[in-house]
């Protein structure tokens, strides 16, 4: 038997970052969140949760950035124009130059999880535009984020269709 997702209390307990009400240019014709949206939604979200890592928005501009490498999407409710909702991020696992995290999106309207992205990023060298070690801050940063998700009382689901190399 495959294991369920966190629960929306389990989650719910977690940061919350890109908190919104799912905004009318966002619907799609069937009447919730395009699909496209829900990516970058998250997307934002573990990019916000980033920050206290030592990665700011702005990173590109000291010539470091972090790019998406692999995703992998499920869709488990729909988020309707004007629900309330908000990401919650936990942190896998860090290699060398890459590390692998699972962002849920929370419909806080309806209190259930609507929708799950896995990515494994990169650190990127804009100079070289190549992936690069973490610097040791970030990395040190890192792992104490990934020890403490580690510590969360659930297992995460994953895909299983990626790994950090």
């Amino acid at each position: 038997m495959r294991a369920s997702h966190p629960t929306y209390q389990q989650l719910a307990v977690m940061p919350a970052y890109v908190e919104q009400p799912v905004p009318v240019a966002f619907e799609d014709v069937n009447g919730h969140l395009n699909v496209r949206h829900y990516t970058g939604i998250a997307s934002e979200g573990l990019d916000e949760s980033l920050v206290d890592q030592g990665i700011p928005q702005n990173w590109p501009a000291s010539g470091h950035a972090c790019f998406s490498a692999e995703h992998h999407l499920t869709y488990l409710a729909e988020l309707r124009t004007g629900d309330r909702m908000s990401a919650r991020v936990r942190l896998l696992g860090r290699a060398e130059r890459a590390a692998h995290a699972l962002v849920y999106l929370l419909d806080e309207s309806h209190q259930r999880l609507s929708f799950v992205m896995e990515e494994i990023f990169l650190h990127i060298d804009m100079g070289t535009r190549r992936t690069a070690p973490w610097p040791e801050d970030v990395a040190a940063a890192l792992d104490r984020r990934i020890a403490e998700d580690a510590g969360l009382p659930w297992e995460p689901v994953v895909s299983g269709s990626m790994s950090l190399r």
